[in-house]
């Protein structure tokens, strides 16, 4: 993850939670008075988040010192001890509520795409997200579909063309959209269209389209537009997609499945902070 980013937006999210400060903390106890906090996870689940804790309790008291015994992408059981925090009680109160709001959805949000991935387990078909993410968590959300084994469609508008249903009925043609963006991008940029019927499907194999999206379709309607496209051509199916449904599309023969409920739909991990009562 970007440390710059992830600072910025953990000032942007105590800000938001503190206030002027954390009343509570500040009235029972001063900079002098450390401790020892354990973070515990309450299911099973995969943990993401580690750079979260670390970052944030050290932006919040610069002198503690934090323990991780699990990493990132690991697999963690109800009862777990995630990480051990030593440092200023007064500063470990102040930030347990946005650290743990933070990991527990990042947490669920890996967990999710992990099962997903293990739904696809014995398919060459990959497990992607989409932008469908919650805003100002961005990064921090996408990270955390790589944390589970999926991999990150554009994190950005700017990370590829994606002519969609508006842009091509504005265009006038699949053909002629994208004929209108070749002439304008390098050689790096891939250019995505978005397809829902057989025809559109055709006529995007015969603009060169890099990636061809099959937008809201059946599972037999994916198979067939797959057969359709060549396979120098990446192809991908989206829409109405969940956890519920995804292995009908496991023999699709696509090369992507991009499930926005990674991000939208999520159950964040339960996952707790508890303070062990130790004076240091």
């Amino acid at each position: 993850m970007n440390g710059l980013l992830l600072r910025k937006n953990l000032e942007q999210f105590f800000n938001e939670d503190i206030g002027v400060g954390d009343l509570s903390s500040e009235l029972l106890f001063d900079s002098t008075e450390k401790g020892v906090a354990e973070f515990i996870a309450k299911e099973d689940g995969v943990f993401c988040g580690q750079d979260v804790i670390e970052l944030g309790f050290h932006m919040l008291d610069g002198s503690c010192s934090i323990e991780l015994y699990v990493q990132d992408g690991e697999r963690v059981q109800s009862g777990d001890v995630i990480a051990r925090v030593k440092g200023q009680v007064k500063a470990i109160l102040t930030g347990e509520r946005v650290i743990l709001n933070l990991i527990q959805r990042m947490s669920g949000i890996a967990t999710m795409t992990s099962h997903a991935v293990y739904l696809l387990s014995d398919s060459p078909t990959r497990v992607c997200d989409t932008r469908k993410t919650t805003p100002g968590l961005r990064m921090l959300e996408k990270y955390a579909v790589r944390c589970g084994g999926g991999v990150n469609h554009r994190i950005t508008l700017d990370g590829g063309v994606m002519l969609k249903d508006n842009h091509i009925a504005q265009c006038g043609s699949i053909q002629h959209a994208v004929e209108a963006v070749r002439k304008k991008v390098g050689h790096m940029t891939k250019i995505e269209v978005e397809t829902s019927t057989e025809e559109e499907v055709r006529e995007a194999v015969e603009a060169n389209a890099d990636i061809i999206m099959f937008d809201n379709c059946s599972p037999d309607e994916a198979t067939f537009y797959n057969r359709l496209v060549p396979k120098s051509i990446v192809t991908e199916v989206s829409g109405g997609i969940t956890l519920d449904n995804l292995i009908d599309y496991k023999d699709c023969g696509v090369d992507m499945i991009s499930l926005g409920c990674l991000t939208h739909s999520v159950k964040s991990l339960d996952i707790s902070l508890r303070m062990k009562g130790e004076k240091l």
